[in-house]
C-alpha cells in the first residue's frame, strides 16, 4: 500500500513539472470613447455580445462603414461580463469542428472552448482592431430605434452627458440580448416558453463566480479524481472540468429560489476558477428588479456554496471565494417571429434549408424552470441548418435579429441559441447586410430569389464559413407513431435524451397523459382527473374518462369511452393497434393527444350519462 502511494505521488510530481502551465495576461479594455460619432453608417450593429461583434466584424469586411453599440463599457457580453469562459461546441457528422468563419478565428485566439474572460476580451478587441471600416462606441445610455412606417432608419442613441444623437443607417443589426431593438421598432415576439403552453416560465439563470487559492496542485488533484471517477458526464481538459454531480446533488440551497447541478469549472490565471453551477429561478430577464433581486439572493448563498465546495469537492479545499460575474448569465428571454420560425422538429429531423446560412449540431437542451423541472435533453440532431428567413423579423424593414432572440421557437433555441450557431447568424447577417445595399434589395426580398441567397452563401464559404446541402435519416421515423411524437415534442413533451430514445413502445403513465392535456389546454387540471394516481398505467377507458373531464363532461370510464366513440373521436386504426398491442404506449398516447388537439366534436352527439 505504500508503494503504491509514493508510487502516485512520484507521477504526480513528474506530471506536475512536465504538464506545460498555461498563462495568459490580462489585456486591458479597448477605449473607444474619443471616437466621434458619424451621422451616417451604412450598418449599425446594436449589442456587443459576441453575435454583434462577428456580425460588425462581418459587415466591415465587406465594405460597409459600420458602427458597433452598446450600453455596457466593454465588448463581449456573455463572455466578458457573464464570465463564460467555455464554449458549447458544435460538431459535424465527421467530427470536425462546425461552425467555422469568424467564430473560428475567436476559437483559435483564445486557445479552445475553454478559457480566462480576460483572454477572450483581448481576442474580441483584435479581431475589431483590424477592420479600418469598423467604429465602436459603448456607455451609450440608450438605444432606441428610428423608424417610420415600418422601416428602420437608424437609432437614436442617448450619450452619458445627456446628450441624444440620431445616427442614419441603411441597415441596423439587432445582436442585443433581448432583441431590443427589434422590439422596441415593433416586431412581434415571444416570452420563454410561452409558445409552447408555458407562461411565465423561463430558464433558469445563473451567476458564474470564482474561487482564488487553487493552486496547480490542486487543479492536478481535481484532474486525477475527475479522470479516476466513474461518475457520467464527466470529464477534464487543460483548461476545464465538468462533474461531481452526485456530491453537489447533495447540496440543499437556503433558499428555494435556487438549484445547482453539477460543477462546470474554468481553469483561470493566478491560480483562480471560475464555476458555472448555481440556478436562479424565477427571474424575469426583461425585468430590471427582478435580475437584481434573483443575482442578491444568488450572491447571499456563495459564502455558504463555496463553503461546502471547499470540504467536499478534491483539490479545492483551499479555494475561497473571489468574485462573482458583473451580469448574470441569462439563457433565454424573447424570440421573435420572423418570415420563418425554426421548430424543435426542424431540428431533431435534420432539416436543411436551401436559404441556409448557418448550421448547428448541438442537443436540444432545456434548462431548469422550476424545483419540478429540473432540465431535459429533448434530443439530439446530427446536422441541422438555419434559414436566411430566421433573421428576418416581420412587420419592420432594413433590420436583422441575430443571436438567441433570432426566429427560433422556444425549444428550438434550446440548441440554436449556443454562441457558436449565434455568431454564424452575426457573420452571415453582417454579409447579407452588404449584399442587400449592393443589389438594391430589402432583406424581405433577397430571402425570396434563390440567386441571391447562392450569392450570399458563396461570399460566406469565401469568408471562411462552411455552408453545404446535406441529408440525414429522422430518428423514428419508421415507428407508426411517429405523427403523435412529433405533435408532442413541439409541447416539450417527449424526451429522447442524447440518443434520442422516446421509449414510444413504453406504457404510457396516466399522470404524463393528463400533464400532457394540461399542457396543451392551457387549463388546470379538473379535479374529477385528480383521482389518478401516479403510478397507473393509461388504458382505454381512463384515457376516455380523462377526456371528457377536459371538456367538462362528467361520465363513468364505460359511459365516457361509449361517448367518444359515438362522437368519431376513435380513430379505427388507432383503436386496432391499442387493442392488438393490449396496452396503452407512450407512441398511442402521443397519437390520443393528436388527436385531441385535432377534433371537432359534433354538437349534436349523445351526451348519454351526463349530470
Amino acid at each position: 500500500m505504500i508503494k503504491r502511494i509514493c508510487l502516485a505521488s512520484v507521477l504526480l510530481l513528474l506530471y506536475c513539472l512536465l504538464r506545460p502551465l498555461w498563462s495568459g495576461t490580462d489585456s486591458p479594455v479597448a477605449s473607444y470613447a474619443n471616437v466621434p460619432l458619424l451621422e451616417h453608417y451604412d450598418l449599425i450593429v446594436a449589442g456587443a455580445e459576441p453575435e454583434g461583434i462577428a456580425a460588425a466584424v462581418s459587415g466591415a469586411r465587406n465594405g460597409l462603414k459600420t458602427l458597433l453599440v452598446d450600453t455596457r463599457p466593454e465588448v463581449g457580453g456573455l463572455m466578458t461580463r457573464g464570465w463564460l469562459n467555455s464554449i458549447d461546441m458544435n460538431y459535424g457528422p465527421d467530427k470536425d469542428i462546425l461552425n467555422k468563419g469568424i467564430f473560428l478565428e475567436f476559437y483559435k485566439g483564445v486557445g479552445g472552448d475553454a478559457f480566462d474572460p480576460a483572454v477572450a476580451s483581448r481576442v474580441f478587441n483584435s479581431l475589431i482592431a483590424k477592420e479600418k471600416n469598423l467604429q465602436v462606441f459603448l456607455n451609450a445610455v440608450e438605444v432606441q430605434p428610428l423608424a417610420m412606417n415600418n422601416t428602420l432608419n437608424g437609432l437614436k442613441i442617448l450619450l452619458p452627458k445627456g446628450e441624444a444623437r440620431e445616427i442614419r443607417a441603411q441597415r441596423v443589426i439587432d445582436a442585443t440580448r433581448d432583441a431590443d431593438i427589434a422590439a422596441a421598432a415593433g416586431v412581434p415576439y415571444s416570452l420563454g416558453f410561452s409558445d409552447c403552453g408555458r407562461p411565465d416560465e423561463y430558464m433558469a439563470a445563473t451567476l458564474v463566480f470564482r474561487l482564488k487559492g487553487v493552486s496547480l496542485i490542486d487543479w492536478l488533484k481535481l484532474e486525477l479524481n475527475l479522470k479516476l471517477s466513474k461518475e457520467p458526464n464527466s470529464g477534464v481538459k487543460k483548461q476545464s472540468a465538468w462533474g461531481f454531480s452526485q456530491i453537489m446533488k447533495l447540496y440543499q440551497p437556503t433558499n428555494s429560489r435556487l438549484l445547482v447541478r453539477g460543477l462546470n469549472i474554468g481553469r483561470e490565471k493566478d491560480n483562480r476558477i471560475s464555476i458555472n453551477t448555481l440556478q436562479i429561478l424565477g427571474v424575469n430577464p426583461l425585468d430590471y428588479n427582478s435580475r437584481m433581486e434573483g443575482r442578491a439572493i444568488a450572491e447571499k448563498e456563495m459564502p455558504i456554496l463555496t463553503d461546502y465546495i471547499s470540504k467536499n469537492i478534491p483539490g479545492l479545499s483551499s479555494a475561497v471565494l473571489d468574485a462573482t460575474a458583473p451580469e448574470l448569465y441569462i439563457r433565454q428571454s424573447r424570440n421573435i417571429y420572423g418570415l420563418y420560425r425554426l421548430s424543435v422538429n426542424d431540428v431533431l429531423e435534420n432539416r436543411d434549408f436551401k436559404d441556409r446560412i448557418a448550421m448547428g449540431s448541438y442537443p436540444v437542451d432545456i434548462q431548469a424552470t422550476s424545483q419540478s423541472f429540473r432540465g431535459d435533453i429533448i434530443g439530439k440532431p446530427k446536422l441541422y441548418s438555419i434559414p436566411f428567413r430566421c433573421l428576418v423579423p416581420k412587420e419592420v424593414n432594413n433590420l436583422l435579429v441575430v443571436g438567441r432572440s433570432a426566429s427560433f421557437d422556444s425549444l428550438a433555441a434550446g440548441s440554436a441559441r449556443v454562441i457558436p450557431v449565434g455568431m454564424a447568424t452575426g457573420q452571415a447577417a453582417g454579409a447579407a447586410a452588404a449584399l442587400s445595399i449592393e443589389r438594391g434589395l430589402s432583406f424581405k426580398e433577397m430571402s425570396g430569389i434563390p440567386d441571391v441567397i447562392k450569392e450570399l452563401q458563396n461570399r460566406l464559404n469565401a469568408q471562411g464559413m462552411k455552408l453545404y446541402s446535406f441529408s440525414y435519416e429522422i430518428p423514428c421515423a419508421d415507428h407508426w407513431a411517429y405523427p403523435g411524437l412529433r405533435f408532442v415534442r413541439q409541447w416539450g413533451m417527449a424526451s429522447g435524451g442524447y440518443n434520442n430514445n422516446y421509449r414510444l413502445d413504453d406504457e404510457m403513465p396516466v399522470v404524463s397523459f393528463i400533464n400532457a392535456l394540461s399542457r396543451m389546454t392551457g387549463t388546470k387540471v379538473p379535479p374529477a382527473a385528480m383521482i389518478y394516481t401516479r403510478g397507473e398505467t393509461l388504458t382505454l377507458t381512463n384515457a376516455a374518462q380523462i377526456i371528457c373531464c377536459f371538456k367538462n363532461l362528467k361520465f363513468s370510464q364505460p359511459e365516457a369511452f361509449l361517448y367518444l366513440k359515438l362522437a368519431g373521436f376513435w380513430e379505427p386504426d388507432l383503436l386496432k393497434r391499442i387493442q392488438d398491442e393490449g396496452k396503452i404506449s407512450r407512441g398511442a398516447g402521443y397519437m390520443i393527444l393528436k388527436r385531441y388537439a385535432e377534433w371537432n366534436p359534433p354538437t349534436s352527439a349523445n351526451q348519454g350519462g351526463q349530470n
